[in-house]
């Protein structure tokens, strides 16, 4: 009797055992879904607020002169916008105003960038889509003259006449790296205003930024010597800079042209060569 006790206990105390191995294995293959719409619990993420329409959001290594290029404006016009006292301090997280005040930027519009930044495109007056055949002509080069391509209303030209040593890739290459020798003449693609001209953007050396309406810039970087100062007035042609190598690996001229901050192929808008 006390035999058939023992293993009554036992088998109890085996299918008690099952019982709660079920449960265990019930439980982690069902386990709650983590809620991360904010709900105020432990462990819950916050929803991160978007950037506003027109507005960009300050990153770590950021300065104005940075913000500016990738904006597409003066780094003087964004310090103004934002009432800068000190337009060397700003802080990470901070909302700084990329357009005009005063001017509207339609959210359903504005276009958005990793870099935090949200600009609605901003058609100069009298200007198609870009690569519309109403939007770009290309002038043929004949002997002794230059050849541009007309692009909204603007008339590009080669910056340099050295052999083309890294073409554009989005991921690697923001523009055209042109090869030359040291002192050779960096001109002006198009007609514009210097927004910048000095060496305060790391990995560009001496640089200049022109502004050529609302929506494209041009940049000239690695420069020995910049011959224009910031806001003056420079047409299609002129001598801005002298090549260098500052800030690279060999004498060349790095030139980029953005819309509405963002870097595009030079091959849509320079003529060919």
């Amino acid at each position: 009797m006390l035999f058939q006790t023992r293993w009554v206990g036992l088998g109890a105390i085996v299918a008690a055992c099952a019982l709660v191995a079920g449960c265990s294995s019930v439980s982690l293959n069902d386990a709650p879904v983590e809620d991360r719409a904010g709900s105020g619990q432990v462990g819950s993420v916050a929803p991160v607020a978007p950037t506003p329409a027109g507005s960009y959001t300050v990153k770590p290594g950021d300065t104005l002169i940075r913000i500016g290029l990738e904006t597409g404006h003066s780094w003087k016009e964004i310090a103004a916008w934002n009432q800068l006292a000190n337009a060397d301090v700003i802080e990470v997280g901070q909302v700084l105003r990329v357009t005009p005040p005063g001017r509207a930027v339609a959210s359903n519009t504005a276009s958005a960038s990793g870099n935090g930044v949200q600009v609605r495109p901003i058609p100069s007056s009298g200007s198609s889509a870009p690569g519309s055949a109403s939007s770009t002509t290309v002038a043929t080069a004949t002997a002794g003259t230059a050849a541009t391509a007309t692009v909204s209303g603007i008339q590009f030209a080669w910056p340099a006449s050295g052999q083309l040593l890294a073409g554009f890739n989005e991921a690697t290459n923001k523009g055209y790296d042109i090869a030359g020798n040291a002192g050779d003449p960096v001109l002006a693609a198009a007609d514009g205003n210097v927004v910048y001209a000095g060496a305060g953007l790391r990995g560009y050396g001496n640089l200049i930024i022109l502004k050529h309406n609302d929506e494209f810039l041009t940049a000239y970087a690695h420069n020995r010597a910049l011959l224009v100062k910031e806001d003056q007035r420079v047409t299609r042609g002129q001598k801005i800079a002298e090549m260098g190598s500052t800030d690279a690996d060999r004498v060349k001229l790095h030139f980029e042209i953005r819309r509405q901050g963002k870097p595009v192929n030079p091959a849509m808008y320079l003529p060919k060569r």
